[in-house]
């Protein structure tokens, strides 16, 4: 009788060794994979956040104004409508007589003059100044309290997106100008504060970059989802369960199947151009209107949305199906009171990550219009906000990339971040679902 009590159990031939080593390795090329992804993850993000989150601050301009009656209301009646006649030219003088009264206060010594120390203002500050006198005409005569924005090029000062050697040859700033928003912001007239007017605020022209927000752009981008939800939703999930369930397997359903799939593979920009000719040039539907964007995005969602929902449906086992058959339920009744809530976690995730891709899709945007137009009202209600002409967050931050003042650049950064959050958030949405409704089986 042998002993084998010492023998080893299992010999590694050198083939075995070899095969073991290119495991190792394998595992080695996996994680650096996903150490590589990560790393790239974390740049891009901390490249968004430190790029732009100075769009969420602002520099304002805290004056005090004297809204004298000459210039204002020389009649004295304080009629709205006399009052309203005085153009932004005649609050100009108010803006460099407050600015004398700061100097004068505060000592400031400063050799500039007070048109060229009024520039540090917005250009919207007179407007801005404006709209307070007509919101109330009973204020003439009297001294207010203001905060203006400073212009864009004060304020990337502020930021340190401009310096003084970086404006030797600008014409929009001196280094005069630096000089004495030094001394504002040492006596607390000028400082920096979050700017919530970037969130929900209206976009501006090219000369006011300080001014642009977000929240007209949100508005649009809301429509939009509205009609890409109750048209697309509905649509490609009837489109699914016909397909799926109904529909008879011969060469025209798969034909259809063949066309679906690679409808989910065209490029977005051929869906504007589609949106194009048919919603505009044919229906003569409004240009740059949520609507048109929405019907845009439901034809490039529809597709993901009947591959998704087809998939769902598919995963739930067929001894379902013939268990409710089997009791004497019909078709109708299998497909809607047992397969469909056991397919809900899969269609909703589909759903909303078809909503989520459109939601950041800009190129069909581009073809309808939805970048040539400057969202500066809030629409006034669900007719206005589908009709009216409108802009969209991921066009709205094309169109700020594309402006020259660099103050519009840290702006679509800081709309990217906004962006960001809402699809992030969608995602998230479509994870907590599937998990709450997941059955298993």
């Amino acid at each position: 009788m042998t002993d084998h009590t010492n023998a080893p159990t299992f010999a590694q031939t050198p083939r075995i060794k070899k095969r073991n080593a290119a495991e190792k390795r394998f595992k080695g090329y996996g994680l650096t994979a996903i150490a590589i992804a990560l790393t790239m993850l974390v740049i891009l993000m901390g490249t968004i956040l430190t790029r732009g989150v100075g769009a969420y601050t602002q520099t304002f301009v805290t004056l005090n104004v004297d809204l004298l009656e000459s210039k204002l209301d020389k009649a004295g009646t304080r009629d709205p409508e006399a009052i309203a006649k005085v153009t932004t030219f005649g609050y100009s003088p108010l803006l460099k007589a407050a600015m004398d009264r700061v100097v004068a206060e505060h000592n400031i010594d400063t050799g500039l003059k007070s048109g060229d120390m009024a520039k540090i203002l917005s250009k919207s500050a007179v407007s801005q100044l404006r709209d307070l006198v007509l919101s109330d005409v009973s204020q003439i005569g009297t001294t207010v309290k203001v905060k203006f924005l400073a212009n864009s090029w004060i304020d990337g000062y502020l930021k340190g997106r401009v310096t003084r050697d970086s404006i030797e040859n600008n014409k929009n700033v001196s280094s005069a100008q630096l000089d004495f928003v030094d001394a504002l912001r040492a006596v607390g007239v000028v400082e920096k504060k979050f700017n919530p007017d970037f969130i929900f605020g209206a976009d501006a022209s090219d000369q006011r970059p300080e001014a642009a927000g977000m929240g007209v752009a949100m508005a649009g981008s809301f429509f939009m989802m509205l009609v890409v939800l109750f048209l697309s939703v509905p649509i490609g999930v009837a489109a699914s369960i016909y397909l799926e369930e109904f529909a008879p397997k011969n060469w025209i359903t798969d034909v259809i199947e063949v066309n679906i799939s690679n409808l989910a593979a065209v490029p977005s920009i051929v869906f504007g151009i589609l949106g194009l000719a048919v919603f505009i040039n044919y229906m003569h539907l409004p240009q740059s209107a949520p609507l048109v964007g929405g019907l845009v995005l439901t034809l490039m969602t529809l597709p993901t949305i009947i591959i998704s929902t087809r998939a769902a449906l598919k995963a739930v086992p067929p001894s379902i199906r013939d268990a409710a058959l089997g009791l004497g339920a019909s078709k109708m009744q299998t497909i809607f009171h047992h397969v469909l809530p056991l397919a809900a976690p899969g269609i909703l995730t589909g759903t909303i990550i078809g909503l989520a891709q459109a939601l950041g899709e800009t190129a069909p945007l581009l073809l309808i219009g939805m970048i040539g137009y400057i969202a500066t009202n809030m629409p006034d209600g669900v007719s206005a906000g589908l009709f009216d002409p409108n802009s969209a967050m991921p066009a709205q931050i094309y169109e700020w990339a594309k402006r020259a003042d660099p103050a519009f650049y840290e702006r679509a950064w800081g709309g990217i971040i906004i962006l960001l959050v809402f699809l992030i958030s969608m995602n998230l949405l479509a994870i907590w679902l599937r998990r709450k409704f997941e059955r298993r089986w």
